[in-house]
């Protein structure tokens, strides 16, 4: 029993070992499968599921979206495609898949490789390197364009030069860019314009297929544009579509509309910019001219308080001021003494004996002239004086009555 159980796996460890044994197969890492594309579904995570099949059979494939990028057209069922990837199983259904890494439409598969082969011996040759590259004239006034004389793409060309410059001269070499003849047509083109010493270079055509494009691919037109001393910038077909010419190109435009916008300067904007740059401009010098004026206006008043004679003139009128405050206060201090001098007149007034006398009393005093305030100095027969306001006179004291006895006789 335990014997039986050594052979006996599971169904995960059969599935990985199937895995195991496709995975280390070398064949199957990298390999190209041809087929008509079934039951194509593209899922909301960007992964897409299709089936392969022939006259005889079908194998389950699916590209997952990291690898959508190099996907140059949409997929849809009955289209017969090159499929380049690994075989591999899916563990969890125990069934092998193709995993695709890229994918073309058949028919163009050994274009395709020729293409990248000589992609791959033109980089190694240095021509895609960025030393090499020209700078575009900014303010191009000559612009040489190389592409057919009829179509889309200089009409377009064409439209936007003149919206965005219509001081710009553009140059037309009207260039079979198609066809047999296409070589050598962008190849005369490229040097004629060339020895015009222009600015700038334009050299494209409008979308196609791979194809319509391919002379844009040819290594005689790539050593052209490599050669050329003109800036160029590559215009073929649309955003998607990219040849050698744009590798070797010095710029490369996504269209020939986008072209002529990075050859051709926009006038209006520039003219919208100095406008706006100038209104800068004038307002900075406003405000310049504003704090200078009013820098100068405060130096020039600490000028003039540093003035000599201003400052002469200002002592001046500080001392007349001290002057006027001086005799302020002298007349102040004369009207106070003044009023002092009144109320002490008054008052020795109040107190001089002539004022007493000018109410009825009399000075009176003892024949020596010594002042008599009191009866106890005179006595009966004694010569006296009584002296007036308006004179003199001399008495004798005939009787004397003390007030004193005559509070006594009253008691």
């Amino acid at each position: 029993m335990r014997s039986e159980n050594q052979n006996v796996y599971t169904v995960a460890q059969v599935n990985a070992y199937i895995k195991n044994l496709l995975t280390r197969d070398f064949a199957l890492r990298q390999i190209y499968v041809r087929g008509e594309v079934s039951n194509c579904k593209y899922h909301t995570s960007g992964h897409i599921y299709f089936t392969l099949k022939d006259g005889t059979g079908t194998i389950a494939a699916v590209m997952f979206a990291g690898n959508r990028n190099g996907l140059r057209f949409v997929m849809h069922e009955g289209q017969q495609v090159v499929v380049m990837g690994s075989i591999s199983v899916y563990e969890r259904d125990g069934r092998y898949q193709m995993y695709a890494k890229e994918i073309r439409l058949d028919g163009q598969g050994d274009l395709y490789q020729q293409l990248e082969e000589r992609k791959r011996r033109l980089e190694e040759m240095g021509m895609f390197s960025a030393e090499y590259k020209q700078p575009i004239p900014p303010f191009a006034r000559t612009i040489g364009i190389v592409t057919a004389s009829t179509g889309a793409a200089i009409r377009d060309i064409v439209n936007i030069a003149h919206r965005r410059n219509p001081y710009v001269q553009l140059i037309l070499y009207p260039a079979i860019v198609q066809g047999d003849q296409a070589v050598p047509s962008i190849i005369r083109g490229i040097e004629t314009l060339d020895q015009m010493e222009l600015d700038c270079l334009i050299v494209g055509r409008g979308g196609g297929s791979i194809e319509d494009l391919w002379a844009f691919n040819e290594e005689a037109v790539a050593r052209a544009i490599f050669d050329c001393s003109t800036p160029i910038i590559s215009a073929v077909g649309h955003e998607t579509d990219t040849t050698i010419a744009d590798y070797v190109a010095d710029l490369r435009a996504p269209t020939p509309s986008a072209a002529a916008e990075l050859a051709v300067f926009d006038w209006q904007a520039f003219q919208e910019s100095m406008a706006s740059s100038g209104q800068r401009l004038n307002r900075a010098m406003q405000a310049g001219i504003s704090r200078e004026k009013l820098r100068w206006m405060t130096l020039h008043r600490r000028l003039e308080r540093l003035n000599p004679a201003n400052q002469l003139e200002e002592k001046r009128q500080g001392l007349i001021n001290r002057e006027k405050q001086l005799s302020d206060l002298m007349q102040g201090l004369l009207e106070k003494r003044k009023h002092e001098l009144a109320l002490a007149s008054a008052r020795l007034e109040a107190l001089s004996p002539l004022a007493r006398m000018q109410t009825g009393y009399a000075f009176v005093s003892s024949e020596e002239g010594k002042s008599l305030h009191s009866i106890s100095q005179i006595n009966e027969g004694d010569l006296v004086k009584i002296d007036w306001p308006d004179g003199t006179a001399e008495a004798k004291i005939l009787r004397m009555i003390s007030r004193k006895s005559e509070n006594n006789m009253e008691e």
